[in-house]
């Protein structure tokens, strides 16, 4: 996919780029791409795109309940920049994605920005939209996708209830194309439906986002209100992978290109196992349920495998009254980001088996070293044009219920 155009360059020089490069020059053949598919004419959701938040992390502690956490994490950031970001978790140390440098700006996006009358994360997102040739973009944090995973509860709590509303005076209310998914404390649910009830009522807040890197069981009754909640708005829940070196399941894993391709899979292939088989889809007929950047080949095969057990021990999940393939592909959603892509017969498999034409939503996963152009969806050769304009915009407009008159600058 994203066969080059003729003529043009595929990247820039390598020694050219670095964390200061204009975003609009790293991604000047995708806004050449873009205009030569006809993008312009098409309403484009980019349903996952990120930014790096420890870079103004100085600036989100501020908004920490706590007085003497909010205290201890600005004095932590009075003199610093960045990274130690104070109160997060992770593999901070881990820093494998840059590809030993070669990738840039993977590592931080901070090059200059002029524009002061607005945040400037404002402008770097409506770069990367206007130069990816999107209509609107859901921003996601980095390393708070570790969060689920914190030895400190309160702290997950804190901190996302801070990120959540730095985001709303930031970002979402500087440009209506900008747009959120609230990130949850899901190991505290009474707090996830604290912030159910406050998020939804911010402009700009779409849906709800639980960081799937995590050993929380999704189907504990411990969340039924929280899911109740949410259906009741009308809003839909994603659940964004992640990968975590330190779980006992992959810790026999040597190499990041290993983890990489497991660890964003695995969490969401757990979590879609307990969603369907503890009858989520039919306690809760109505929620939408998106699962984020686990590519797409697993969902076959935890379509077959769930069915042919299910075959077997139907007793087992005495909510289901079909094949959990079946719930898989009507009440759940998925994003492309990364869409593996090496034989296209078998992608044109998945594709017909999620039902893409419905339950497929676009995602570019900017800024990280394998993000997708929107040409990852016009140029398959087996989709008809409705299915592409639904799979790159129409299907979250359904599902978030965007406006789509909102028009990109190509």
């Amino acid at each position: 996919m994203n066969q080059p155009v003729t003529g043009i360059p595929q990247m820039l020089p390598s020694q050219v780029i670095d964390t200061s490069t204009d975003t609009r020059e790293i991604l000047a053949h995708a806004a050449r791409v873009a205009k030569q598919r006809g993008l312009q004419d098409w309403f484009v959701v980019d349903i996952d795109a990120h930014h790096v938040e420890t870079v103004h992390w100085g600036e989100v502690v501020k908004y920490i309940d706590d007085p003497v956490i909010r205290d201890t994490a600005m004095q932590f950031h009075q003199d610093r920049h960045g990274a130690p970001p104070y109160g997060l978790n992770g593999d901070l140390g881990l820093r494998y994605q840059g590809v030993g440098g070669r990738i840039p700006h993977q590592e931080g996006v901070r090059e200059a920005v002029d524009d002061k009358s607005v945040h400037r994360d404002v402008t770097l997102t409506r770069r990367a939209m206007d130069s990816l040739g999107v209509d609107v973009m859901v921003v996601f944090p980095t390393p708070m996708l570790f969060l689920g995973l914190h030895p400190q509860p309160e702290m997950e709590v804190w901190l996302c209830r801070a990120y959540n509303r730095w985001m709303a005076d930031n970002l979402l209310s500087a440009d209506k194309r900008i747009k959120f998914l609230a990130v949850l404390p899901y190991n505290t649910p009474a707090e996830a439906e604290r912030e159910v009830e406050e998020m939804s009522k911010i402009d700009g807040v779409i849906g709800f986002s639980v960081p799937s890197t995590r050993h929380k069981p999704v189907h504990h009754n411990d969340y039924m209100r929280l899911y109740r909640m949410i259906e009741e708005r009308n809003m839909p829940l994603s659940f964004h992978a992640g990968y975590h070196w330190d779980d006992p399941s992959l810790k026999t894993i040597n190499r990041f290109l290993g983890m990489h391709a497991l660890g964003f899979a695995w969490p969401n292939i757990v979590h879609t196992t307990n969603w369907v088989l503890n009858g989520m889809p039919v306690r809760f007929p109505n929620l939408k349920v998106i699962w984020i950047e686990s590519g797409l080949a697993w969902v076959p095969f935890l379509m077959q495998r769930l069915d042919d057990q299910y075959l077997m021990r139907p007793s087992e999940a005495p909510h289901l009254k079909r094949l959990p393939s079946e719930y898989m592909q009507d009440h759940c959603w998925y994003t492309t980001q990364p869409m593996e892509t090496t034989n296209l017969k078998a992608l044109e498999c998945t594709l017909e088996m999620i039902n893409a034409k419905t339950q497929l939503l676009y995602a570019s996963d900017w800024p990280h070293f394998d993000f997708d152009l929107p040409s990852e969806i016009t140029d398959l050769p087996f989709l008809d044009e409705q299915a592409k304009r639904n799979i790159l915009g129409l299907n979250a407009a359904n599902i978030f219920n965007l406006d789509t008159t909102i028009l990109k600058k190509l």
